[in-house]
């Protein structure tokens, strides 16, 4: 029998049984538009990481509070301060410091008229704009004379305009709003920046100068965070250095004492995110492959009852001339058909829903070429590990035994 008969056959064959070829394809369908999904997300988050991280600037460093040690033990519900007179002292005696932004912030409600929403106030220093990479959509930031002066000045975060219910940012500038009970005069809004994370939103916030925050607002000079550029990214270990010697000096921590902050810069950000989000990536891509498996199963189950019930049709072929490699190869051609079909199909429903997701939920989705080959390449593997059985079982029958069955 030749090739070109032989896989009219197997077509024909799967032509036979419409519906009963989609239902076996279904769980690689399933299978290769999960696998294609699933990694379009994790591309896509690693991307959205990728630029949210390039936003803020390579030579952002950020000194946090660590964790208090007693007696060699650390203490987990303790953690230690950073205070304004340290973020002072970086910007007074730092050799290799371009600049030094400190942050201090609190979850509180605010108030516009008759609404309210709840949301981060930040108190910050002027250089704030320049230092986080944030611009102006309307309005203006504070003047360092302004944050001296303790004015009640305050610029909002674009969702915060959202949650208020307004319809531009320019609706809110020049207008008042109170926080814990103190009037602040709105003066700007921010551009968006855009969600990166579900537990960070840096649109969600509203910028007050530092010296209101810490006399009028929070009542102590406990900081979130210290910001620090560095002169240029060649020049990071030295200003981490410079950083760690000051702090350590202010804090007057002994030579054999750990430190009780945490220097991080934007790297160690990237490769931790990036590599959270890898791991789920890889483990939801897992999961879905196998769906695949379980597709490649369901095919070589309808794959021993097609032989099953051409039985005498094979009996028939083999008297007629038909080869053991003629036999074999029509069932794995039906098999493999079946899954590279499927693995089309997949790949449509898979690139639609990432698709999907952008436009519907606002996720970052990127379907890459290689995922896409590999659901692909795999699909097809299926079919030809799962298809070998049935089709072996097929090209060794005896015709005798065959063309008696009934």
């Amino acid at each position: 029998m030749l090739i070109g008969e032989t896989i009219r056959v197997a077509l024909g064959a799967l032509r036979a049984n419409k519906l009963r070829s989609l239902l076996t394809m279904l769980g690689i369908v399933i299978g290769v538009s999960a696998v294609i999904a699933v990694v379009a997300l994790g591309r896509g988050a690693q991307t959205a990481v990728n630029e949210r991280i390039a936003s803020l600037g390579t030579t952002l460093l950020t000194v946090s509070p660590g964790q208090a040690r007693t007696g060699g033990v650390m203490s987990f519900d303790v953690r230690t301060r950073l205070t304004i007179e340290d973020a002072q002292a970086l910007e007074d005696r730092g050799t290799m410091i371009a600049a030094v932004q400190p942050e201090m912030s609190s979850n509180l409600q605010i108030q516009y008229l008759n609404k309210n929403t709840g949301t981060q106030v930040v108190g910050s220093s002027a250089n704030f704009p320049e230092v986080r990479k944030y611009e102006m959509a309307a309005g203006r930031f504070f003047t360092a004379a302004e944050d001296a002066g303790r004015q009640r000045l305050a610029v909002v975060g674009p969702t915060v305009i959202d949650n208020l219910g307004l319809q531009s940012p320019e609706a809110l500038v020049g207008e008042n709003i109170r926080i814990r009970g103190i009037q602040f005069t709105v003066i700007g809004v921010f551009k968006s920046k855009g969600q990166a994370s579900p537990f960070n939103n840096p649109d969600d916030q509203v910028l007050i100068p530092i010296q209101t925050a810490r006399f009028r607002v929070m009542g102590n000079n406990r900081l979130r965070s210290i910001s620090v550029l560095a002169p240029s990214e060649a020049e990071i270990p030295e200003t981490m250095a410079d950083i760690q010697r000051i702090l350590r000096r202010e804090h007057k921590l002994r030579p054999e004492r750990p430190d009780d902050f945490q220097i991080r810069n934007q790297a160690d950000f990237l490769n931790t995110l990036g590599e959270t989000t890898q791991v789920f990536s890889m483990l939801l891509a897992g999961i879905a492959a196998v769906s695949l498996l379980v597709g490649g199963i369901g095919i070589m189950n309808i794959m021993l009852v097609s032989v099953t019930e051409r039985t005498r049709e094979i009996g028939i072929r083999k008297a007629l001339g038909a080869t053991r490699a003629n036999i074999l190869f029509q069932f794995l051609i039906e098999a493999v058909v079946l899954c590279l079909v499927g693995g089309a199909l997949g790949i449509l429903v898979g690139a639609g829903g990432a698709v999907a997701f952008t436009k519907f939920l606002g996720w970052n989705t990127a379907v890459g070429s290689s995922s896409v080959m590999l659901a692909f390449g795999f699909s097809a593997l299926v079919g030809l590990v799962f298809g070998v059985y049935p089709a072996r079982r097929a090209a060794t029958m005896d015709p005798i035994v065959a063309l008696r069955y009934e």
